[in-house]
């Protein structure tokens, strides 16, 4: 029994998901259930006051036919009663059952008679207590009825009365006070039935529910039908959208007729010839842009070798020149190095734009790889006064990655880092699972508001225009970065908070073709202490070693000697 109520319980949720589906994804359901549900109230209620009334009239009516008609009857009656010379007590018995026989028939329909002895009356020429036409449905007159009568006047009360099916049938008994000869007081009583007025209410009832079902039949599908004739080119415009969105851009409504739906399909695919001609437009605007780019940079090589090897000549003399040109020598070489660059990011960028970046993957430990990036910015780290603290896994982290490109997004990410950091410390951590590894860099510093976070990743952005680029950086670092991570298959998301520093995760798949559904790292960070893990501090090189607390881990001190590279900033 459980198992039944369980599987009955499973099938009405199954249902009742799937009709809150189609509730929630179906304009014309919830117009055309909302028209039903409104009219069957108002179809409901109307039925009920107009019933009510109905019962109401033909109840009234017919009460006021009965009491004029028992009033007559009684006046005929005690006419009888009056005129009779009965004066033995089987006279009057007997005229007391032939006044009761003779008005049963005496009304506008068939009634029953009572003519019973009042309440407090005793004696007379017989104890008989009265006479009935049908002495069964005499019970039905009740002593409250009897007791009202008494008081004088004519008096009435609703009944039920028995059916020979077992059921029942309303009726009506009127009472009045008459004298019979001899015997006193007695109480002339007529039951009228009422199933007549009863049948005709049924049958009016049944006619409004009949016209009622017709109604909403009718009002469905009326809106059924004006709800098809608006939504189906509602629908058809967004499945057209869709399309549009997809890439076909020629993709157009039908236009019929000249109402508002044919002036929307005209709108609509007026607005998708603009879209479309803009979208050409920007393609060959494009293509003109990288072309121009990879053009130029390639173009800028041959001269830019030359520069470099004059540059060279220049800045190894610089020893023999007055102060003045072995400074100019010396910015030379700097901005010929940013130069050299740029010219490297701008053809990068390229080949990512033309699709012909190729991604070289090969099983590595990604341990080793963020060791080496973190060795590349320890010199940075140095003169920003900064600290590097790496949290790896203890167990291997293989995964097929192309190190170059994931030692570059690490790099760029660790310089970003330490350029904001302003002194603190800067944090890197691995995390992997069965399907994914991922690395985060955390720095303390100035950090950035959601929307900054939402266009760090964007080529040649900065949150601060007037900052100093410390490293000469090109702008384009964190926009390589995640084309590099995307290649991967990976991610590369930014998380930020003003004052409380920046969080960056690199997500990339432990094989290749897995689709990543989640990430063993949070993006925001987590102040907690990181179990099962090997620690790394690295410190900065100092010429006086008393001057640096000994940071140990293992017994090992690991200390990452100092290397020149190129950087990347945010």
């Amino acid at each position: 029994m459980s198992g039944a109520w369980r599987l009955l319980r499973a099938r009405s949720r199954r249902r009742l998901r799937a009709w809150s589906r189609v509730w929630r994804s179906s304009l014309q359901v919830r117009v055309i259930t909302s028209t039903l549900a409104i009219g069957l109230v108002a179809l409901t209620l109307v039925g009920v006051y107009v019933s009510s009334r109905m019962a109401d009239g033909l109840f009234n009516a017919r009460l006021e036919q009965v009491l004029q008609e028992s009033a007559r009857s009684t006046l005929q009656a005690q006419a009888t009663f009056d005129a009779s010379t009965a004066t033995s007590g089987t006279d009057v018995q007997r005229l007391r059952q032939d006044v009761a026989e003779a008005q049963r028939t005496g009304g506008s329909d068939r009634r029953e008679v009572f003519v019973l002895r009042a309440p407090g009356q005793r004696g007379g020429s017989t104890n008989v207590p009265g006479a009935a036409s049908d002495r069964a449905l005499a019970r039905l007159v009740s002593p409250e009825l009897r007791l009202a009568t008494a008081g004088g006047g004519q008096q009435w009360q609703s009944v039920a009365i028995p059916r020979e099916n077992g059921g029942t049938s309303p009726g009506v008994i009127v009472g009045q006070d008459v004298t019979v000869p001899v015997d006193g007081t007695y109480q002339l009583f007529f039951l009228y039935s009422l199933q007549s007025e009863q049948d005709r209410l049924d049958f009016l009832q049944r006619t409004l529910g009949l016209a009622a079902v017709a109604l909403v039949v009718l009002l469905g599908s009326m809106t059924w039908l004006v709800t098809r004739q608006t939504v189906r080119p509602v629908r058809r415009a967004a499945q057209v959208a869709e399309r549009l969105a997809d890439g076909h851009l020629s993709e157009r409504m039908p236009e019929k007729g000249e109402d508002e739906m044919a002036t929307l399909a005209r709108s609509f695919n007026e607005m998708a010839d603009s879209l479309q001609d803009q979208i050409h437009r920007m393609e060959e605007l494009s293509t003109l842009q990288r072309r121009f780019v990879s053009d130029v940079s390639h173009e800028l090589r041959t001269p830019l070798t030359t520069i470099r090897m004059a540059g060279e000549v220049i800045h190894a003399s610089r020893e023999d020149f007055d102060p003045a040109a072995k400074r100019s020598a010396e910015l030379l070489q700097t901005q010929l190095d940013r130069f050299e660059d740029l010219l490297a990011d701008l053809l990068e960028i390229s080949r990512f734009d033309a699709g012909a970046a190729v991604l070289d993957a090969e099983g590595r430990d990604v341990r080793d790889v963020v060791i080496t990036a973190v060795d590349h910015a320890a010199p940075l780290a140095e003169r920003r006064g900064a600290w590097l603290h790496v949290v790896v896994p203890e167990e291997r982290c293989v995964a097929d990655i192309d190190p170059r490109r994931v030692e570059r997004i690490l790099r760029n990410l660790l310089v970003n880092a330490v350029e904001h950091a302003e002194g603190s410390t800067v944090e890197v951590t691995v995390g992997a699972d069965a399907h994914a590894l991922a690395i985060t860099v955390r720095d303390r510093g100035v950090g950035m508001t959601p929307d900054e976070a939402a266009h760090v990743f964007d080529r040649f952005w900065r949150a601060d225009p007037a900052r100093a680029r410390t490293t000469g950086g090109t702008g384009l670092g964190l926009a390589i970065s995640l084309e590099d991570a995307h290649l991967h298959g990976g991610w590369l998301e930014a998380w930020g908070r003003p004052g409380r520093g920046a969080n960056f995760r690199l997500t990339l798949p432990r094989r290749a073709g897995i689709r990543l559904t989640g990430s063993p790292l949070s993006l925001a960070p987590d102040e907690s202490p990181i179990t099962g893990a090997l620690r790394i501090p690295v410190v900065r090189p100092n010429t006086d070693p008393a001057a640096l607390p000994d940071m140990v881990s293992d017994g090992v001190d690991q200390r990452y000697a100092d290397d020149s590279d190129r950087q990347e900033v945010r």
